[in-house]
């Protein structure tokens, strides 16, 4: 198993220009490229006669060589190789090779061959040619590999290199799974698995070898995940006392919901163990995640400790701020904000008032965890938005404080059969009741007929003296291809000029620098502005009560999550509010995804629609930066995903160190690619 885990650079194939390449894609040892898994495969075992071949594409043939012809040269220096053969029927074919000396010189006159190229009809001899044929002579791989290919590497010289990767496994076998695991659940040997993946002699093979892969892939996940709840039940620097945070309840200009409530109890009860909480707070756009957020970091500042709530963009921190300072400052705990664009004073002032404790609550971006910010007791770490950072983030802001306790939030709907698995280092807490006096977001799919009469309808709430979102998927007209894309610079133009002239109109985007983007927000907070265009810089955070209309132009180029937070901008008030989702060319899956979303506000329904319509999309990777990537494992595969969290119980249960030695292969697995991809404290 040693040679597996040695630099690349040793393989007698990889020279240092390849190694270099290697390294970009980050395969360093053999084990990473035996993980470097085929994108497709060639199947050479069946030739077609020649007269079924197919013009303008690969086709497989086999032939005999009955002539060679003369080389030609053209004006350019370009060097023809030409040859006749026959098939089995005694169809001809036409051999043309350019600028390939060695493979023609190949060809034996009276031997057969299986040839892979691509089929073109020569008009001048009214026959079929193969053009720059794969001579396959002795087949000994009948089905071939082919793989993802970067500048500099191509298949063939992956295949030359697996090859050997392939004779240490054979020479350094390894099985990272027990044969009770493996046998319960039919899965293929491991080093069974890698050969037949990358040397395939069935395709049927190939199927239970991904499977084997995919299952290992998911299993390695949850485990890694539990192993880091296992490390991080270590005893807090900080331990709390049972205090009551009535006063802050009496505060509340609301009652909390029965959810509400019910969150609170859970994370106070964690924040008062020896062990540091590790809890998700998640709840649908509206539910009140920040007042239950508000109250953990009271509890925290009444037992002498500080928080840090850290958000991914400085317009969501300044909205925190503001409302943590709403919540808090009346009961005497201090709110700073902390973020990447204060002046170098202001940091500095900022930073001194953190480290002598003159702050109790500290808000920000990741500005919060740079190596200039102490704490002088950080006994809470919260995330919003967990989404956009990762186990590894969290982690780093977490080495901040003695084993403070991680609170992390997130508005993502995430289906029930994926939570354990996405969130497994976490213990869950679900906001699923949404404040009183909050009116479901009413939601209308309309095609662009409809269009003014939807923009009449927002000019009547417009005159009622509420605010209204434009969403458009593009910043300008030459971002995308498609013109009748409605982007926002020449959308806004249009509309100020016409239906919107007597209304202030004005735009948001990704583009935007940061003070930009915060100076607009804030007139549209302070109703400088009745009408936002946008991008979907505002899924995330924006907060203003006033909004009742979200537009959103060519909806269906939307996901459902996606389009479920951008409704959740507007109905944070007791004001109706509408969501219209204008579409122009919608397929039958995007009128399917646009008429859930009328028929329903429940993001966890959405969400679950999302998964079974379009796959996993964004719940790993950017969810969750820093953990191993999914290549085969398919997160709508609910049977798998049941099998993988039963095995992951029957080997925590009968092993939970994972101390026996059928385990330890395992063990190192999962630490070697949690390290691989930031996260540590696992090996």
């Amino acid at each position: 198993m040693t040679r597996l885990f040695q630099s690349i650079e040793n393989l007698k194939s990889v020279s240092k220009t390849r190694f270099k390449i290697y390294q970009k894609i980050g395969i360093l040892t053999p084990y990473d490229l035996l993980y470097y898994l085929p994108r497709a495969y060639k199947d050479y075992r069946e030739p077609v006669p020649v007269a079924d071949a197919v013009p303008d594409v690969q086709n497989v043939v086999k032939v005999t060589v009955t002539r060679k012809k003369n080389p030609v040269c053209t004006s350019r220096g370009l060097q023809i190789f030409q040859a006749d053969a026959v098939d089995d029927q005694n169809t001809e074919l036409g051999i043309v090779i350019f600028n390939q000396r060695f493979t023609f010189h190949a060809l034996e006159v009276g031997k057969s061959y299986i040839m892979y190229g691509k089929i073109v009809i020569n008009q001048r001899d009214n026959r079929l040619d193969i053009q720059n044929p794969q001579l396959l002579k002795d087949m000994e791989n009948p089905i071939e590999a082919v793989y993802p290919q970067t500048t500099g590497l191509t298949s063939p010289m992956i295949r030359t290199n697996i090859k050997e990767c392939l004779q240490i496994l054979d020479e350094d076998s390894f099985e990272t799974l027990p044969s009770a695991i493996r046998d319960r659940y039919r899965l293929m040997a491991l080093p069974k698995a890698l050969h037949t993946i990358h040397q395939p002699e069935t395709l049927e093979q190939i199927d239970q070898a991904k499977h084997r892969i995919a299952f290992e892939e998911l299993l390695r996940l949850q485990l890694g995940l539990y192993l880091l709840k296992l490390r991080a039940e270590k005893k807090t620097e900080y331990p709390m006392q049972q205090i009551s945070i009535q006063p802050f309840r009496d505060s509340l200009p609301f009652s909390m919901t029965s959810a509400q409530e019910k969150a609170v109890q859970e994370i106070l009860k964690d924040m008062t163990g020896d062990s540091p909480m590790n809890r998700l707070l998640q709840g649908d756009v509206g539910s009140g995640k920040t007042a239950v957020a508000a109250a953990a970091c009271y509890f925290c500042a009444r037992n002498g400790c500080q928080s840090v709530l850290m958000t991914p963009t400085e317009i969501l921190a300044e909205q925190h701020y503001h409302t943590l300072t709403g919540f808090l400052e009346g009961l005497g705990v201090r709110v700073t904000l902390l973020t990447g664009s204060l002046s170098a004073k202001q940091k500095k002032l900022r930073c001194a008032e953190i480290a002598d404790g003159s702050v109790q609550v500290i808000v920000g971006t990741h500005a919060v965890f740079q190596k200039a910010v102490e704490y002088q007791k950080l006994g809470l770490v919260i995330t919003d938005e967990q989404h956009r950072f990762g186990v590894a983030q969290r982690n780093a802001l977490a080495q901040k404080g003695g084993a403070p306790h991680k609170l992390v939030m997130s508005a993502t709907p995430i289906p029930r059969t994926l939570a354990l698995m996405v969130y497994g280092d976490l213990e869950v807490s679900v906001l699923d009741v949404m404040p009183n006096g909050r009116l479901p977001v009413q939601t209308f799919a309309i095609t662009g007929k409809l269009r003014q009469r939807a923009v009449n309808f927002m000019i009547q709430e417009l005159q009622k003296g509420r605010q209204a979102y434009i969403v458009c998927p593009a910043i300008s007209e030459n971002e995308e291809s498609d013109s009748e894309l409605k982007a926002v610079t020449a959308y806004a133009e249009q509309i100020r000029q016409n239906a919107l002239k007597d209304w202030k109109v004005d735009i948001l985007h990704g583009q935007m620098s940061a003070q930009e983007k915060e100076m607009t927000m804030k007139k549209f907070h302070d109703h400088q502005i009745d009408v936002l265009i946008c991008t979907t810089v505002v899924e995330v955070g924006v907060d203003v009560s006033n909004a009742t209309v979200m537009m959103i132009e060519d909806a269906e180029r939307f996901g459902l999550s996606q389009l479920h937070q951008l409704r959740g901008r507007v109905g944070r008030s007791s004001f109706q509010s509408y969501c219209i989702l204008v579409t122009e060319h919608a397929t039958d899956e995007a009128r399917e995804r646009l008429k859930l979303l009328s028929s329903t506000t429940d993001g966890f329904q959405v969400a679950e629609a999302d998964l079974r319509m379009r796959g996993p999309g964004d719940f790993f990777g950017s969810m969750q930066h820093g953990l191993p990537p999914l290549k085969l494992a398919k997160l709508t595969d609910t049977k798998m995903l049941h099998e993988v969290q039963e095995a992951a119980r029957i080997l925590i249960m009968d092993d939970p160190d994972f101390q026996k030695p059928e385990h330890h292969s395992l063990y190192m697995d999962i630490a070697y690619l949690f390290f691989k991809y930031g996260v540590s404290g696992l090996n």
